[in-house]
């Protein structure tokens, strides 16, 4: 059994998004209380679970523009919150991402709420972002998971992540090794270049070839069209943008989250 199925009880899991609105302390943020922020993550996460999702992943989405590394404290206080609100409603596994790279406060706010996975951006890459230089931090998870006793959440690690070009380019099936091999993570996410774009198909069969029996994970761009082949070769999809139909302000629709999962079901039967 690989990671994905331990997680979710399913292969080809499909993981929807909660775009937090902004928080207390971020930039876009305008006054909101955060039981009206908890109110609107709430009723996205019941969309996915309604539609048939198989996880969900909650990321302070509207933080932007993000800090490098560390949020601050009433991220994470905001962010423990809500996400705990979400996990007495949705019994499905629920991840945790914050924006940018603050991989140790998502670990704290996924082992204080019971959660499921964390997904790290830049895990064992130097990254050039819009935020600057992200150094890695796969040390620091592996040994604040050992600290929390936490080994129960796993680390669902980036490659070649979008919105970012990493320092030194390199075989992306080579560096999705070092994520699992020498960074210890439990799997490996591969996206597109941007937000709604999907990974090259020949960059996850890149991988699949070199790692048959990791789990893989598309991060980005799944789509109705391209379902069929990315899932073929993955062993799980993130979505996000396609379930608000590609407007990412716009909440979850429950139908386009249905039909999608119709079509996901028809292929978990061929494999």
């Amino acid at each position: 059994m690989n990671v994905v199925e331990e997680v979710f009880g399913v292969q080809k899991a499909i993981i929807g998004v909660v775009h937090l609105p902004p928080l207390p302390g971020s930039p876009r943020y305008e006054g909101e209380e955060l039981e009206f922020i908890a109110e609107r993550a709430l009723r996205d996460a019941k969309a996915l679970n309604e539609g048939g999702v198989d996880g969900v992943l909650i990321e302070n989405f509207w933080d932007s523009p993000y800090r490098k590394k560390r949020v601050s404290p009433i991220t994470v206080a905001s962010m423990t919150v809500i996400a705990k609100e979400v996990a007495k409603e949705v019994r499905i596994p629920i991840g945790v991402n914050v924006l940018r790279n603050d991989a140790l406060a998502a670990l704290a706010i996924a082992k204080a709420i019971g959660g499921s996975f964390i997904r790290v951006n830049a895990y064992v890459e130097t990254v050039v972002t819009d935020q600057g230089i992200v150094e890695p931090c796969a040390y620091e998870v592996q040994m604040a998971r050992k600290a929390y006793h936490a080994n129960n959440v796993k680390v669902f690690a980036d490659v070649h992540v979008k919105h970012g070009a990493p320092l030194a380019r390199r075989p992306v099936d080579v560096v999705a090794e070092e994520a699992l091999k020498r960074g210890l993570a439990d799997a490996v996410i591969l996206t597109g270049p941007t937000t709604g774009a999907p990974p090259p198909l020949e960059e996850v069969l890149s991988v699949r070839a070199r790692l048959p029996r990791a789990s893989i994970l598309v991060g980005s761009g799944c789509n109705l069209e391209n379902l069929k082949d990315l899932l073929a070769a993955a062993d799980a999809a993130i979505v996000g943008s396609y379930f608000r139909g590609g407007d990412l302000s716009a909440p979850v629709y429950v139908e386009k989250v249905r039909e999608f999962m119709a079509k996901v079901k028809e292929l978990r039967k061929e494999t």
